[in-house]
């Protein structure tokens, strides 16, 4: 009744969220060198401390880092939930919407970063997501 297919896309988003770390890494540190900051100014600092002193463009990488340890982290769950339950072919296809969606919604983010774009990615993810829970909680309640 398991069905591991589930996992293929919970560990395609764990793959993609490396590869924004990279690409958010790749981009920032270079930045940060070019400030030449006194070593006061870094001490205890976080990332969200460099909005408005790193171009936007860079910072857009970063938060979208952060947004993939953000609600992925309910996905993860919900898949290895719905794999160990046996979840349908269905859900299979849910799961690689989702995640395609997110990986479409991490490169406009970090690259063109438009506002009503981003939300309706960000929206029609999260009913994707949430088609998901609920298939995992009647999955679980029927089991």
């Amino acid at each position: 009744m398991v069905n591991l297919q589930l996992l293929a896309p919970a560990a395609a988003l764990a793959v993609w969220s490396m590869i924004m770390l990279v690409w958010m890494a790749s981009t920032r540190l270079p930045a940060l060198a070019k400030l030449k900051m006194p070593a006061e100014k870094t001490r205890g600092g976080r990332g969200s401390d460099l909005d408005g002193v790193l171009p936007d463009m860079i910072q857009w990488k970063a938060h979208n880092y952060n947004h993939l340890m953000e609600q992925p982290t309910v996905f993860y769950p919900v898949v290895i939930m719905l794999a160990l339950i046996g979840g349908s072919q269905i859900d299979v296809y849910l799961a690689w919407t989702y995640v395609g969606i997110r990986v479409v919604h991490s490169l406009w983010q970090a690259m063109v970063n438009t506002i009503p774009v981003r939300i309706t990615l960000f929206t029609v993810s999260s009913i994707v997501l949430t088609v998901l829970a609920v298939r995992a909680l009647m999955a679980a309640l029927g089991a």
